[in-house]
């Protein structure tokens, strides 16, 4: 657990004479004397560079075993999955790019797919990162090269010549810029509040792009509990249980410990429930829980623990669905300190969420049981984003949410770093895009020079991927 500071130390926080946003913002410029930004365009893997395979043979250790080659035949569904689920293997090669040493809260794992719409306490949809497994202090530059990096390797998925994967790149850094310097000149709470609403995020649209967010945002309005209720339960013995479709959806009798799943539960929440604020507490605590199940998740997330959990209200119109996912170690850890370390990978989750996203879930907290930790959040509140495939997406619909994509990665790392020297930094001209250009091109080619790694790796027998279906 974090050191406690003393009471002098505390005083001497909020007494401390702070240098001004423009004092701020010339300390970011000089920065540039040590760090030029056109050397961030650098990508030369090292002739000693580790084997990306033996980095997803080390992760499978800690994951349910027998769903390991479902992770893997996911991630080899094509380069923009490999790439999604190899947040691992990009720590270790950025961990040889240079950075300027100014800190934020990563996401650590900052790819296009994970910026979306989701429901705030008051029920308005609002456009941000949503998901926190790897958020983790770390290097600003970690986060946009990833991002950068997912904006080349989803062009190339959807069947964008360079010209367009080159648009995706600088609208997503060119609206980080901007959007820093805006944030720069805010007040502490203004800031804090700020979100990105659905109004802002139409806005900054026209034509096809904008009828298709507003289609995204539709969807998501529909995607609630009663929508969860309709597609994951059924009526067993007069009473709402959750579907098995074995292997992905599996009710358990006991836990991985061997422990009565009722006692498992009753043990996680005991630990869960003081993590959330007493009036969440008393809100839960008048739900009744009717059932839990665990379920595979997405593509890196795949062999980690993973439950819903299922509760009733007032009736059977009033159901309640908590993701109860496991936390594992940040892929950034080996390479940054935490000054906020704490025994739970979930709190760790819940403190990068709370610091930077702006609006998040009212249940969100974190456990443990049996030494395995575990966050919890709301399944499917009202949570939606686009999704880019080949022959249905567009140039113009990858370089609006990228430029999206800049611009929420820019709202969380001023919450969480110095947005006025971020801001010095990065500058007004186009030399960091330019350099970005280059850099995502370059590790996007050794994205895909990995995953054909990872296909050799299944032929010889090293790894094991097979999709298993309901």
């Amino acid at each position: 657990m974090p050191i406690a500071p003393s009471a002098i130390e505390l005083l001497e926080v909020f007494t401390d004479a702070r240098p001004t946003v423009a004092e701020r913002m010339v300390a970011g410029r000089k920065l540039r004397e040590r760090l030029p930004r056109t050397e961030h365009a650098a990508f030369k893997p090292r002739s000693t560079r580790f084997d990306p395979i033996e980095i997803l043979i080390e992760q499978a250790k800690s994951r349910v075993p027998e769903l390991v080659p479902v992770r893997h035949a996911r991630m080899l569904q094509s380069p923009f999955a490999f790439l999604r689920g190899s947040a691992a293997i990009m720590a270790h090669d950025l961990h040889s790019t240079p950075v300027t040493s100014l800190s934020v809260q990563a996401c650590g794992d900052m790819h296009i797919n994970n910026f979306g719409v989701y429901a705030t306490p008051e029920r308005q949809l609002v456009f941000g990162i949503n998901d926190f497994d790897e958020s983790h202090p770390g290097a600003w530059e970690w986060d946009l090269k990833r991002l950068v990096v997912s904006a080349v390797v989803a062009g190339r998925y959807i069947g964008l010549d360079r010209v367009g994967q080159e648009g995706a790149v600088r609208a997503a850094v060119r609206s980080y810029r901007q959007r820093l310097r805006e944030f720069a000149r805010l007040g502490h709470l203004s800031l804090w509040y700020l979100r990105i609403d659905r109004e802002e995020l139409l806005q900054a649209m026209d034509g096809p792009a904008r009828e298709r967010t507003e289609q995204m945002l539709r969807k998501a309005m529909r995607r609630g509990h009663t929508q969860v209720l309709e597609k994951m339960t059924e009526l067993v013995d007069n009473q709402q249980r959750i579907i098995e479709r074995r292997p992905l959806i599996v009710r358990q009798t006991h836990t991985a410990k061997g422990r009565p799943i009722e006692e498992g539960v009753a043990l996680f929440l005991r630990s869960y429930l003081p993590s959330i604020a007493l009036d969440r507490q008393a809100l839960l605590k008048r739900y009744r829980l009717l059932d839990v199940a665990m379920k595979v998740v997405g593509v890196g997330s795949v062999g980690t623990r993973c439950w819903v959990a299922f509760l009733q209200g007032v009736d059977d119109g009033d159901p309640l669905f908590l993701q109860v996912k496991e936390a594992q170690p940040s892929v950034l850890a080996p390479f940054f300190k935490n000054p906020q370390a704490s025994r739970n990978h979930g709190e760790r989750v819940v403190f990068g969420q709370r610091m930077i996203q702006g609006s998040p879930d009212i249940f969100l907290g974190w456990g443990e049981l049996d030494g395995q930790h575990f966050y919890v959040r709301q399944l499917r509140d009202m949570k939606g984003g686009p999704d880019f495939q080949p022959g249905t997406s567009s140039a113009e619909g990858l370089t609006g949410h990228c430029s999206n994509c800049g611009w929420a990665l820019a709202l969380a790392h001023a919450k969480s770093g110095d947005p006025a020297m971020l801001a010095g930094y990065v500058g007004k001209s186009e030399q960091l895009d330019d350099a970005l250009v280059e850099f995502a091109q370059a590790y996007a080619d050794q994205n895909e020079r990995d995953f054909e790694a990872m296909q050799k790796a299944v032929r010889d027998g090293r790894i094991e991927a097979s999709e298993m279906h309901e």
